[in-house]
């Protein structure tokens, strides 16, 4: 996969909880029974592999090592939603920001400037936060010295990550 998906649920009134972002090197889609529960939408420009639900059998059977890359992706994902759910429930919209900075620059790679291909709405979704919340927010923790917004606001550069460390928890 090149680019970044979002994959989301919607709730009955139209509200929208973005449960990920995904990015090279991620496997996503993978839901259990037959209905499928979630959408999923590129951010920016993607190119992926789409595989049917029909063929799970050939992405887990006795591909071999496939299907290790396959669940090493769902315990990466798995781990990733009990830290989301410990986000949302515990942490302030300071220590959401910081942790879901820190752990996008982890899974992209990003030592100094880090690309944001999705919209500050769609960090708010994910977050649980409102767009007003995520914004004050990214402008306090420039102001505080911990990132730098570039002009083009789809990017962030994390000055201290140590900061930002101790926020995550």
């Amino acid at each position: 996969m090149s680019g970044a998906v979002r994959t989301y649920r919607l709730l009955s009134d139209g509200r929208r909880q973005i449960d990920g972002f995904h990015l090279p090197g991620d496997i996503f889609g993978l839901e259990a029974g037959d209905e499928r529960r979630t959408g999923a939408e590129a951010v920016v420009d993607t190119v992926l592999t789409a595989h049917r639900r029909s063929d799970r059998a050939a992405l887990t059977g006795d591909a071999g090592a496939l299907a290790c890359e396959v669940v090493a992706a769902m315990l990466r994902a798995l781990a990733r939603a009990q830290d989301h759910m410990l986000l949302l429930g515990r942490k302030t919209a300071r220590e959401r920001v910081a942790s879901f900075l820190l752990g996008l620059a982890e899974r992209a790679g990003a030592d100094g400037v880090l690309a944001l291909p999705m919209s500050r709405a769609d960090i708010a979704d994910h977050l649980g936060l409102t767009v007003e919340s995520v914004s004050r927010t990214f402008t306090q923790l420039e102001r505080d010295g911990l990132i730098a917004l570039p002009a083009h606001r789809r990017a962030v550069e994390l000055r201290d990550r140590a900061a930002l460390r101790r926020l995550d928890g």
